[in-house]
């Protein structure tokens, strides 16, 4: 009979401590699965002057996964710590539901994770590995929503005609930290936030990594070691008035290693020449800075991100312009220049049935002969059925075309094109 009434009074004060700490802070797990068929085919067309054109196409198609949102698992919480002071994190990663591992494993794998507080009336500020100035407007201004098909001027990948060409299931896997249209997320960065003041929120970030370490010299006397230093800002200002929304955002990272077993940096036009052909391959390599997975030497790296929504009702119209450059600090001649305009449409058209499409255009620019400029166009189109609040069907194909003409700048300069055609239909589950 003892031993009951203990080990009912132990239940209860265990209760009263859980209710205690659940009126005080919530956590929420969340996540997206999201799974389909997943193919496309690229073609590829080169040829010097008085030559013949080669022809390289390629083909994939997969039972894939993340065609419209990259699959996710994150808790989040908040805590009201008392007088319009709260504390809240977010702890988010990939998850990959066709490998022999769902968790990834990869430096990517990492999608958010901070900490910090908010106060009512004033803002917010968190530390960790978070979304840049720019990855959070496109979030809210970008027509197919950060998809993962080709066809997006702003969020595109510098995998696209590898991916489709060995047909990996994944689509254009765009949203990673080595995004070709601006750098995504980075970690060791300051966040704050402002509070809406008069339809204008303003929000800013700071990405700090420093270090040393010991410098030695190789068999060809060459000094090796020495850390690579990454460090950015980050400011943007976003509108609300009624039905328009405008938002502005500048972004710039630095990486710095003075000693280093590359001669120059990683901008190198003599190791990423391919870059021409098709606008994407190497880009990777070229923009440095890429993020907490991909970090370059000795790159500057600079994006602009302007865009414009305006909500009619039946359908929202937007307009987006985004311009990123990545220059050498060891030689200033080697850069490597990316724009790019789009406009599109997003509607439901019945209450279930939601439709979107956008079409844009922009170039390529590289300094130096061997790499001129590319012009390209690109364009998608995708619908969704939502079964319910959380479910749904979808369906998205997407086309990009990229060529540069010679241009001039060396006789008999191979004059190449890229067309490209992705698509997928699946189901999307959000929890």
């Amino acid at each position: 009979m003892k031993k009951s009434l203990f080990a009912v009074a132990a239940a209860g004060a265990f209760a009263g401590v859980a209710g205690t700490a659940a009126a005080q802070s919530s956590v929420t797990v969340y996540g997206l699965l999201d799974l389909g068929y997943v193919g496309g085919n690229s073609r590829t067309a080169s040829g010097a002057a008085n030559q013949s054109t080669a022809v390289t196409r390629a083909s994939g198609n997969a039972f894939g996964q993340g065609g419209e949102s990259t699959n996710r698992l994150g808790f989040r919480g908040t805590e009201d710590i008392g007088g319009g002071l709260s504390a809240f994190f977010t702890v988010e990663w990939a998850i990959t539901p066709n490998a022999a591992q769902n968790v990834s494993t990869g430096a990517t794998s990492n999608r958010q994770t901070f900490a910090g507080l908010k106060k009512n009336g004033i803002g917010q500020f968190s530390l960790g590995t978070q979304y840049t100035a720019v990855h959070d407007a496109v979030a809210v201004t970008d027509p197919g929503q950060a998809n993962n098909i080709v066809g997006n001027v702003v969020y595109m990948s510098s995998s696209a005609p590898t991916t489709v060409a060995t047909a990996s299931g994944t689509g254009n896997t765009s949203n990673t930290d080595t995004n070709i249209g601006y750098v995504v997320r980075q970690n060791n960065m300051l966040k704050v936030k402002s509070e809406n003041i008069s339809g204008f929120v303003g929000n800013a970030f700071y990405v700090m990594n420093n270090n040393t370490t010991t410098q030695t010299a190789s068999a060809s006397n060459n000094v090796v070691g020495g850390t690579n230093n990454n460090s950015g800002y980050g400011v943007g200002l976003d509108f609300t008035l009624k039905s328009f929304y405008a938002t502005a955002n500048y972004q710039s990272f630095k990486s710095t290693n003075p000693w280093s077993t590359v001669s120059t940096a990683s901008l190198n036009a003599a190791s990423g020449a391919t870059a021409s052909a098709a606008g994407t391959t190497g880009a990777a390599a070229l923009y440095g800075v890429a993020g907490a997975s991909a970090p370059g030497t000795n790159i500057q790296d600079n994006t602009f991100y302007g865009a414009a929504t305006y909500d009619f009702g039946i359908l929202k119209a937007y307009a987006q312009y985004i311009n990123r450059q990545a220059t050498s600090q060891l030689n200033t001649a080697q850069q490597f220049k990316r724009s790019g305009t789009q406009i599109g449409v997003r509607s439901f058209v019945t209450p279930t049935i939601e439709t979107w499409a956008n079409i844009g255009t922009g170039r390529f620019q590289a300094a130096g002969a061997s790499l001129p400029t590319a012009n390209f166009t690109a364009y998608q189109i995708g619908a969704n059925y939502w079964l319910s609040k959380r479910t749904n069907l979808y369906s998205i194909f997407g086309a990009q075309a990229t060529s540069n003409a010679n241009n001039g700048n060396t006789t008999g300069t191979v004059a190449t094109s890229n067309n490209i055609n992705n698509y997928a239909v699946g189901i999307r589950h959000t929890f």
